[in-house]
């Protein structure tokens, strides 16, 4: 762990702000040259196939940018026990940052994202999401939102496409926690869907209080398939929400700081 270390340690410098912006250049020409001809596309494909297409094909030229201008790399620990049975799987995540949005399309595919309502709205990303039928849910009506997780999850999840869920319901710094909520696990245990669980240090080289990139090594861990059909929702989310901080505080160069509150939420960036 010692390059995670000290890239995590290292002080900015102007060379990673120019690498950055040349990134955010790119990325921006990725989106406006491929979700056209993508979407158009997808117009003919069924739900499954139209995922792959628009989004994973999308992400993957994203991390291969990051990796090459902004020196963005990963390490993934435990990617064998992604099973490959057709089955939907409820997939709980640690949230530090924007990469694991798009790093984890990568790796389990196909699957949609609970995402929050504002993004449908956003032109050419936005569309491209209503294309691959996320859960759009609107954060200042919790109990609806908890129903168009559970009615439309319960649908992705019957066609075999994952749910991937933030149970933090925000990004939360390096060496910060967030109590989880339990809508992923409910999700979970009222579908009998298995859980993935997935931790990470995505935010010490994706910062989100800063625009700037940091080179380095990010460690992805995930978890074992964890059946869900004896447990309670309750058990679930404290199952999941033990292993995700027990394995963050092992793979990340920054020691645990304590909880995150909302005072510390403003100021987010991409």
């Amino acid at each position: 762990m010692s390059s995670l270390s000290s890239s995590a340690t290292t002080p900015l410098n102007p060379l990673y702000a120019l690498r950055t912006l040349v990134f955010y250049i790119t990325l921006a020409l990725i989106t406006l040259l491929w979700f056209p001809p993508s979407l158009l596309a997808g117009l003919f494909l069924p739900l499954k196939a139209r995922n792959r297409v628009i989004m994973q094909i999308y992400c993957r030229m994203v991390m291969w940018a990051a990796r090459l201008i902004c020196g963005l790399r990963w390490q993934v620990q435990g990617l064998d026990n992604v099973p490959q049975d057709g089955r939907g799987y409820v997939l709980l995540s640690k949230h530090q940052s924007s990469w694991e949005t798009f790093f984890l399309p990568l790796i389990l595919a196909p699957h949609v994202q609970v995402v929050k309502r504002e993004l449908a709205y956003l032109p050419v990303f936005g569309w491209a999401l209503n294309m691959i039928q996320p859960i759009f849910i609107d954060r200042s009506q919790k109990t609806n939102a908890l129903k168009q997780v559970l009615t439309q999850g319960a649908d992705r999840l019957g066609k075999g496409i994952h749910v991937l869920v933030f149970p933090e319901g925000t990004r939360v710094p390096p060496g910060k926690r967030k109590v989880f909520s339990k809508g992923g696990a409910m999700l979970a245990t009222k579908t009998g869907a298995p859980v993935l669980a997935i931790a990470h240090n995505s935010g010490e080289h994706w910062p989100n209080n800063s625009w700037i990139k940091r080179p380095g090594t990010i460690q992805v861990v995930i978890s074992p398939v964890i059946e869900t059909t004896s447990l309670s929702t309750a058990e679930l989310n404290e199952q999941t929400e033990r292993w995700i901080n027990e394995q963050v505080d092992r793979v990340s160069a920054t020691p645990f700081q304590g909880e995150y509150s909302e005072a510390e939420s403003s100021g987010k960036r991409f």
